[in-house]
């Protein structure tokens, strides 16, 4: 023990010390500590280092805290250290930080009040917990009902659930889920609906019984002991409930912040309705007995809603409205009577004021007089032995006697309402066992307690007891099974205090002797107790400070009572003679009733009540004791003590399960825990104890194999054996070396409270010894690996560096000699590029000065000899010159000034070039301008050239004038001499000559100017243009952009389309889906019933054989194959049948009966509303399908309507022909017979191959026909379309827009042109089209024609002998040639006349053989004739005979083949009517599918069926039809009732059904289905009777028949799921078993006997194999394998979210590895595809969200990105429950979760946290057509069909 302490004991141990505020607190030793120390330094959590401070004497040591990994675990035994703080410790971690309330403790199921409604009590919770066993699940009120639910059935023991706990701590409300749990799971024997019955009492006794207070809204302020009755199947028949101790003095006080009985103030909230006018009520404030606690109102709790609850309670329960209403007039008379004043005549009497409105209300609400009642409450009688007085009373006790007197009252109606709960409850079904339900208070302690306390921990010292014995019972049994040595364990026996209490001159006795004495009070009574028992009872004490009061030491803790108030409260006295007023009621027989039982005396010593305290207790008798008057008499403690001893013996004969409610603190607030509070109530209520008794002895206990799996990481290889038991040993003596800490049992080993920690401190330390030398050996394998990868990188860096600068340096070297050579090069061309542009720059310079010089000295005479010349011409020319240029500049002005309207008109045309609709008008009008602006600029640079060619002219005349200045200057020079002589004239011509020196230069400077505005118009045209290139540019790039938008905006419509109409389309389908579920789970619940009536008729039947034995009533489906009967009409049948049972069974229930069968034709009317709906929705669906199509559908519309017209036209022709055809081959045979015209000879041989050609020439001209009527109609529409792509309107905006008159001109004229070539271009294509059409119709009528002319021809061929049909067919071919070449010659009359004369020529000769064989025809008509007599005479032989085989050797050169027309009569079997039992006998109900029908046809028996229904069809035998379906229905659903367990079975004829379904639909005619016929399978088609509505019957059997599939399979799987999913361990040795405590789960090894995932998946493989060899569609197949997995998925996720020790992450590797191999078989099985793999999903995402880290935000975010298939309360349900298996895991942290449920706050979701495992996808079934030929099938001798002939 030392070594193991000091082992313990060291540093980083934590400890627990005590703490005065917290309890218990968590300290760390930073000390190793040794045997000799007298304190431990420890440091707290908050790193405060403390020096804790040993005893001296006894050297206890601190408690050691349990390691993280047991930390938070479902049962408080698993714990190692077992001790007070672990287990307060453990339960406030799974109550704050886990959010679970539920907790075991051994056998005790501990439940704290959350405060708060959980998710945790669905239907679907329920049904997860049933069946299971109590530790394979998490700890739940559910399981603790389970499991005595089990044991009741298994043990054939009655069970009781016991609920104790304080007030508010939720009694009442685990009572009421338990209770809710055995009617969801068991139901109940009748339609008598017994379960909603119990759980209808619940709002009753809430509402009389319950109250709020101030620590419970809804307290019970009674003790109730509920019996729930099951018959011999376990089923609810009934219920008895059993009250204790109603706390009357609630009536008349309540305390602050508390409230009377619920019923009150529902009646005061109802106050307005209608019935209760007469009852004067008002608000709860206006009366005495509801004002007192000043809180009338509690949150969140509407008081008149309640009533109505409590209301309907009443009704269901079978307490009608008038006892309802009066009731109610007993609780009103109740609240008036508190109003009612008292008030002093003096001081020993009292009186009540006259006419007190709430007295007078009071009286007439019960019936009486009111003066009786006013002088009974103020006076009293007494009785002598001679005479009787009447005394009046003081004001105080007169209010006591009125107070006493409504609590007498309600105390009354309380036990009339428990009573009349109880008739209703009771059933006349033998009760085979119950299980109670036991609801009531636990310890209390408050700083005054008085009677009521005293009785209540009377009661629980009671229990405590039970439940000790019970305990240690359990814990010896467990020993003696394990043959363990027996030593016995010291617990606490408090039968002493019991004693103290109930024993002969206890506390009770010397209470009701006091009681008897005349003058008896509470102090005499308390020195009584003082003198009886101080001295003699340790157990019983003496308040210091008080001589009346008392302390008892309870097993829980000391209480002290008051004994104020004890005698009274005990006597519950009441005046008799108000009781005898009240039962003189003549009006109100309620009120007599309750009181019916009064007696006269109703105090035992006949006292006036006195006037202590408020409490008052009734104590409801036992119904079975004697009503004597003595037993009226006992006083409220003896009867108190004899129905808590009745309990107390209906306990100890039952098997208890307990479970113990904790209030976490007094402040209501929701997952809020108070250490000392639930210290508080752990103490009080046992479960200490518990662990106590556990710990004394050897509270852990492992299998040997979980041992040897936990801990096989602490053994050596030799030290393993094969027997693992002895192994086990071996190493424990190694291990621990005191052989007292553990014991070895028979399965299990036993260890002492503190070994398992100490083991798994051995095996982490062995666990880190091990990774520190994994990480060792890794750490220095990485160094040395990256060592050598660094070296090798060196190395290979200088490799490549050296090798780097040496080509550096030769590229160096290399540059530099290049370098010096380039400069030597470029230095030579720069010079001699420098002095050839030196020397050519001086040549260009002399050669321009010099021309410059030359061109100085010409221009200066030309300036001096044509001056007069150029004067003359030039003025003139200035003057024309002027003009242009002011006529020019007007113009230029116009021009801007347009082209300045241009560009607004060009703004507003951009702004709406924006619009997509005046694109192409925009486009149209901008080419139109950009034209008319192109047309402008040539006009300009035309007049350019003009004015350049003036400029031209001008030049040349000037140059002519010069030449002609040079003549007249030579002429002038002549003159000279003249002008010498002629002086005078010389001033005047000097001056001519100055000034036209001047005109020159002013011409010049004006050429000059001339020049510069030309050159400037010619840039401004130049620019001009190019701004136009630019706008032009511009309006394309527009173009363009406009056009992309186009395309992105048809792109996002056609995108917006695609996604709005597959929206649509899902959810149609979703829509679809739904309504198929709905109607199928419709069809399930009709199935049910119908199940549920037949079950129901066999029981009226087996009555009737019981009571008429030999007779044996028929069941009443055999009965529709004699009579016409359909589908729906089997419940009328039904129900004539049962009302034939009733007039013989008197024990059946008529009501029952009529509403089952009003319930089956609801049902029916509910189906076919359905159906309809289901048939809306399709329609709607493909409505929604056809809108997608209907533009294409629309453009072929027209062609294909034709198409189809003429094909069926065709085809009518064609079927006429083959007709004749066939009759002419009849005709040939029958010739044949008669021995002429045999088929061999060459007549009939021609007559063939002409027939055959005039067929083959049908077919082509049928084709032609079509082409040609498809080309007309393409070629209609594409003119069509080009009509409307060629209308004129879209030019309309652009002229209206134009403004400018030349513009509108020039568009007008452009239009006219346009216009006039698209109507030359329209009515050259019209002329052609019209063309066309007249020769195509032409071409057509000649087909037709030729059509009727190759009918007419062969139809005359038909009528006549064979050598008469070749010279008709000559003649039909002269006929045609002639036509041919009359055609010909009307094309070309002069080719044609030669061909004309020899084709006369030709027709003479062929007439003349014509004529010849007239005769010749003449008489093969008359034989024709009589080969139709024998043709028809011959039928029947002829149809004989082609089946023999002797036929066929006889006449092998037959062209026609003889066995083809058997085939026009095959795929049918013949039966008689009567041998339609025997077939439906044969072939369904003794079929067995493992015997003879493996080796058949899949699918066969409905091939089967489905020919013998063709044959009847064939005959048009509506009641053969009729019957026959019928039976087939009723025989399936009859062998599916007898063995609808059988896979096999259920499979087979789920295939069956199907294929039967399928070939309805094949061979049904309707064109959807014929698609993927053949020709001959076509010709199978049903041809009398539409079928539709019976293959919608049949379609419903199949769904019926999938589901019950289903069902079957998923009952073969559900024992495998958890075990195989979960348990298992497929990787070996990844999960480490943890301590589980008392209730031990499932071990995870596989045992002999264990289900594993090879288990699962050889089931789906058998299933899968089974399927596919019974032919189910491979569609089927996967709907199948889809719900069997959606099934898997959902039982291993609801397993995984209500158990917490599966939640860890090498589980989550487990569950991954598991659907991974799930995966693989739908690879392997090709099944990927089937939707099985996404119902998965959300198994995966939680496997996968154990796995992921849980820490920062970022894991936060990717955890709500990856689980989406899961919701917000299945996430933080595994978070919550997430166990770390080893210490190296972590928890998840609360902020972390927080984090979770913020993130995922937005979610729209449901709140279930269960996923629906009964959920069965709406099933559809495929059309599926078989390509196996009728007419092939055979029918095996081994069916014993030989009663059916084939056709």
């Amino acid at each position: 023990m030392n070594r193991e302490l000091e082992y313990m004991f060291v540093q980083s141990a934590r400890v627990w010390i005590p703490d005065a505020e917290e309890v218990w607190k968590s300290a760390e030793l930073t000390k190793d500590y040794k045997n000799d120390d007298a304190s431990l330094q420890l440091m707290l959590e908050d790193g405060t280092t403390i020096d804790h401070k040993l005893d001296p004497k006894t050297k206890n040591l601190p408690y050691l805290r349990n390691p993280d990994i047991l930390v938070g675990e479902n049962d408080l035994t698993a714990l190692s250290y077992l001790h007070e703080p672990a287990v307060l410790h453990n339960l406030k971690v799974r109550f704050i930080d886990s959010k679970l309330i539920y907790t075991y403790c051994g056998i005790v199921l501990v439940a704290i009040n959350p405060y708060e409604t959980l998710p945790i009590y669905g239907t679907d919770i329920i049904n997860a917990y049933s069946g299971q066993n109590m530790g394979d699940m998490d700890p739940h009120i559910f399981a603790v009902a389970e499991e005595a639910y089990k044991q009741m059935a298994r043990d054939e023991r009655n069970q009781s659930i016991i609920v104790s706990g304080e007030s508010g701590a939720g009694k009442t409300v685990s009572a009421k889920y338990a209770m809710r749990y055995f009617a969801t799971v068991s139901g109940s024997a009748s339609e008598a609906n017994v379960e909603e019955k119990v759980l209808a009492s619940n709002p009753i006794m809430e509402a009389i019984g319950n109250a709020k207070t101030t620590r419970n809204d809804n307290s019970s302020r009674f003790g109730k002991y509920i019996e729930i009755g099951f018959d011999n199947r376990y089923r609810i028949i009934g219920a008895n409930m059993r009250t204790y101790l109603l706390e009357k003095s609630r009536v008349v006080f309540q305390a602050d912040e508390e409230r009377n009985y619920h019923i009150f103030y529902q009646l005061c909230a109802s106050a307005n309705q209608p019935e209760f006018k007469n009852l004067r009520l008002s608000t709860a404030n206006d009366f005495l007995y509801t004002r007192q606690g000043r809180s009338p109102v509690i949150e969140g709790v509407d008081d008149a809603k309640e009533l109505c609850t409590t209301r309907h309670a009443f009704t269901l329960l079978g307490i009608n409205e008038s006892y309802q209403i009066g009731l109610f007039q007993v609780l009103a008379a109740i609240l008036h009577l508190g109003n009612v004043e008292i008030k002093d005549r003096d001081s020993d009497s009292s009186l009540i004021a006259p006419n007190n409105r709430h007295l007078t209300a009071f009286c007439e609400l019960v019936g009486v007089t009111y003066q009786d009642m006013s002088q009974w409450l103020c006076h009293r009688k007494l009785k002598t032995a001679t005479e009787t007085y009447i005394k009046p009373l003081p004001r105080l006790q007169a209010t006591n006697a009125r107070d006493a007197l409504s609590k007498h009252i309600y105390a009354k109606l309380f036990n009339w309402i428990v009573e009349h709960v109880n008739k209703a409850l009771v059933t006349n079904v033998k009760q085979h066992s119950f299980i109670g339900v036991l609801d009531i208070y636990g310890f209390e302690t408050f700083e005054i307690n008085s009677f009521e306390q005293f009785c209540i921990n009377y009661a629980n010292e009671k229990l405590q007891q039970q439940f000790n014995m019970h305990v240690f019972k359990l814990e010896q049994e467990e020993y003696m099974k394990e043959q363990i040595p027996w030593t016995l364990i010291d617990f606490y026996d408090n039968q002493p205090c019991i004693n103290l209490i109930e024993a002969k001159m206890g506390i009770l006795d010397l209470l009701d002797e006091e009681c008897k004495m005349p003058k008896g009070s509470d102090d005499s009574w308390a020195q009584k107790l003082y003198n009886t028992h101080l001295k003699t009872c340790s157990l019983f004490e003496k308040p210091r400070m008080s001589n009346r009061a008392f302390i008892i030491q309870h097993f829980a803790d000391k209480v002290e009572y008051q004994c104020e108030g004890f005698l009274e409260k005990n006597k519950d006295t009441v005046n008799e003679e108000q009781i005898h007023v009240l039962k003189a009621s003549k009006k109100f027989d309620l009120l007599v009733e309750l009181f019916q039982d009064e007696e006269k005396a109703t105090t035992p010593t006949g006292q006036v009540p006195g006037t202590g305290g408020r409490t008052r207790l009734s104590i409801k008798p036992d119904k079975g004791r004697d009503t004597s008057s003595k037993e009226h008499k006992k006083t409220v403690g003896c009867q108190f003590r004899n129905s808590l001893q009745m309990l107390m013996e209906t306990l100890n004969a039952t098997t208890p399960h307990y479970v113990r409610c904790i209030k976490p603190n007094d402040f209501k607030l929701a997952f809020s825990f108070d250490p000392k509070r639930a210290v508080q109530q752990l103490r009080a209520c046992g479960v200490l104890e518990t662990i106590r008794i556990s710990a004394a002895g050897f509270p852990s206990r492992w299998t040997y194999q979980e041992f040897f799996s936990r801990y096989r990481v602490l053994m050596k290889q030799k030290d393993v054996l094969p027997d693992k038991k002895l192994t086990c040993r071996n190493v424990l003596e190694k291990l621990v070396q005191d052989q007292d800490k553990y014991q070895f049992g028979k399965t299990k080993i036993f260890f002492r409270a503190g070994q398992v920690a100490y083991l798994e401190k051995l095996r982490a330390d062995k666990l880190r010894a091990a990774c520190i030398r994994i990480q060792k050996t890794i750490r220095c394998w990485l160094a040395r690996k990256k060592y050598l990868r660094q070296r090798s990188a060196v190395i290979t860096i200088q490799r490549f560096t050296r090798g780097y600068q040496a080509r550096c340096l030769v590229k160096f070297m290399r540059r530099t000699q290049a370098a010096t050579v380039i400069q030597k090069y470029q230095r030579m061309c720069v010079e001699r590029k420098r002095y050839r542009q030196k020397q050519a720059a001086a040549l260009a310079m002399q050669t321009i000065l010099r021309a410059y010089m030359a061109r100085q000295k010409y221009q200066a005479l030309l300036r001096e000899h044509k001056a007069v010349i150029i004067q003359k011409h030039v003025r003139g020319w200035l003057a024309r010159c002027w003009y242009k240029r002011c006529l020019e500049a007007i113009v230029y002005l116009q021009c801007c000034i347009r082209r300045m309207r241009a560009k607004r008109e060009l703004k507003k045309l951009k702004i709406e070039a924006r619009s997509v609709e005046h694109f192409k008008k925009l486009n149209k009008g901008m080419e139109n301008k950009i034209m008319q602006l192109q047309r402008k600029i040539d006009e300009q640079n035309k007049d350019n050239r003009v004015i350049s060619e003036k400029l031209v002219s001008l030049e040349s005349s000037y140059a002519s004038e010069s030449e002609r200045m040079r003549g007249e200057l030579g002429r002038l020079r002549g003159v000279e001499e003249d002008a010498k002589n002629k002086a005078n004239q010389v001033s005047s011509l000097l001056e001519e000559l100055e000034k036209l020196r001047k005109e020159l230069s002013v011409t010049q400077q004006e050429k000059k100017t001339i020049e510069d505005w030309a050159q400037k118009y010619r840039d401004e045209m130049e620019k001009m243009v190019s701004e136009l290139k630019d706008q032009n540019g511009l309006l394309k790039k527009e173009k363009d952009d406009l056009n992309r938008m186009i395309q992105e905006q048809s792109q996002q419509m056609t995108e917006k389309m695609t996604r709005a109409i597959a929206q649509e389309t899902q959810q149609l389908e979703t829509d679809l889906n739904e309504e198929r579920s709905r109607y199928q789970n419709l069809l399930t619940e009709h199935l049910r019933l119908e199940e549920k009536y037949d079950d129901l008729k066999e029981e009226l039947a087996h009555s009737t054989n019981v009571s008429k034995p030999g007779h044996r009533r028929t069941d009443s489906t055999h009965s529709s194959n004699e009579s016409e009967y359909t589908y729906n009409s089997e419940y009328a049948e039904l129900e004539d049948g049962s009302r034939v049972g009733e007039d013989v069974t008197r024990g059946m229930d008529t009501s029952l009966t009529l509403k089952l069968q009003k319930r089956v034709t609801e049902l029916e009317q509910e189906k076919q509303s359905l159906r309809n709906e289901l048939e809306n929705r399709e329609e709607q669906f493909q409505r929604a399908r056809a809108r997608d199509d209907a533009q294409f559908r629309k453009a072929r519309g027209a062609e294909l309507e034709y198409e189809s017209l003429k094909r069926q036209e065709l085809e009518s022709e064609n079927k006429k022909l083959r007709h004749d055809l066939a009759e002419m081959r009849q005709s040939l045979l029958g010739g044949a017979a008669a021995g002429t015209g045999a088929p061999g000879s060459p007549a009939y041989k021609v007559l063939l191959d002409q027939l055959n050609a005039s067929c083959e020439e049908l077919e082509v001209r049928k084709e032609e026909v079509l082409i040609l009527r498809s080309q007309l109609v393409s070629q209609k529409e594409a003119m069509h379309h080009k009509e409307t792509m060629t209308e004129p309107s879209v030019f309309a905006k652009d002229v209206n827009k134009l403004k400018d008159a030349d513009e509108l001109k020039q568009a007008y004229v452009g239009l006219k042109d346009t216009n006039r070539l698209l109507e030359q271009q329209l009515q050259a294509q019209r002329r052609t089209y019209d063309s066309e059409v007249e020769s195509l119709r032409g071409e057509l009528q000649n087909v037709k024609e030729e059509n009727n002319r190759q009918q007419q021809l062969l139809a005359q061929n038909l009528q006549l002998p064979p050598e008469a049909r070749i010279e008709a067919s000559l003649q039909h071919e002269i006929t045609r040639l002639t036509n041919e070449n009359l055609e010909l010659m009307a094309d070309d009359p002069t080719a044609s006349r030669e061909a004309r004369v020899i084709i006369l020529r030709r027709m003479v000769d062929l007439m003349e053989q014509l004529e010849k064989q007239d005769r010749t025809i003449r008489k093969l008509k008359k034989q024709l004739k009589v080969y139709s007599k024998r043709i028809g005479e011959m039928g029947a032989g002829q149809a004989e005979g082609q089946t023999s085989p002797g036929q066929m050797v006889e006449e092998p050169i037959h062209p026609v083949n003889i066995p083809r027309r058997e085939k026009d009569f095959q795929g049918m079997l013949e039966y008689k009517k009567e041998d339609e039992m025997k077939l439906v006998k044969n072939l369904i109900l003794e079929l067995k599918p493992r015997g003879v029908a493996v080796n058949l046809i899949p699918g066969l028996p409905a091939y089967i069926l489905f020919m013998c229904l063709r044959h009847a069809d064939y005959l048009n035998d509506d009641q053969k039809v009729r019957t026959l379906l019928t039976s087939t229905i009723n025989s399936i659903k009859k062998i599916l009732k007898k063995r609808g367990d059988d896979f096999e079975t259920v499979s087979f004829w789920l295939a069956n059904t199907c294929r039967f379904l399928h070939c309805l639909k094949q061979y049904s005619g309707d064109e959807a289905f014929m698609k993927h016929n053949t020709s001959r399978q076509n010709e199978h088609c049903l041809s009398n009777f539409d079928l539709a509505e019976y293959r919608q019957v049949i379609s419903d059997l199949a769904i019926q028949i999938y589901q019950q599939l289903v069902k079957c399979m998923e009952n073969i799987l559900q024992p495998m799921i958890v075990s195989g999913m979960l348990e298992h361990e497929t990787i070996q040795g990844v999960s480490g078993v943890k301590p589980t405590g008392l209730r031990k789960r499932t071990s995870s090894i596989a045992d002999e006997g264990t289900y594993t995932l090879d288990s699962i998946l050889r089931q789906l493989s058998a299933f899968h194999s089974t399927m596919c060899q019974h032919g189910t569609d491979p569609e089927l197949i996967k709907q199948v394998v889809k719900q069997l997995f959606y099934i898997i998925g959902a039982v291993t996720l609801n397993n995984l979210l209500l158990r917490k020790d599966m939640c860890s992450w090498s589980k989550g590797m487990q569950i991954r590895y598991n659907v991974s191999q799930l995966e693989e078989w739908l690879r392997d099985k090709g099944l990927m595809n089937c939707g099985a793999k996404e119902t998965l999903e959300p198994l995966i995402q939680a496997a996968q969200l154990l796995q992921v880290k849980k820490k920062t935000e970022e894991d936060a975010e990717a955890i709500c990105s990856m689980c989406h298939a899961l919701t917000t309360a299945q996430i933080v349900k595994v978070l919550n429950l997430y166990t770390p298996v080893n210490e190296f895991e972590e928890r998840v942290s609360v902020a972390f979760i927080r984090t979770i449920q913020t993130r995922l706050r937005d979610r729209s979701e449901s709140p279930q946290l269960l996923m629906d495992t009964k959920m069965i996808y709406p099933v559809t079934f495929p059309f599926s057509p078989s390509s196996l030929a009728l007419e092939t099938i055979q029918i095996p001798t081994s069916l014993n069909l030989s009663f059916l002939t084939r056709v």
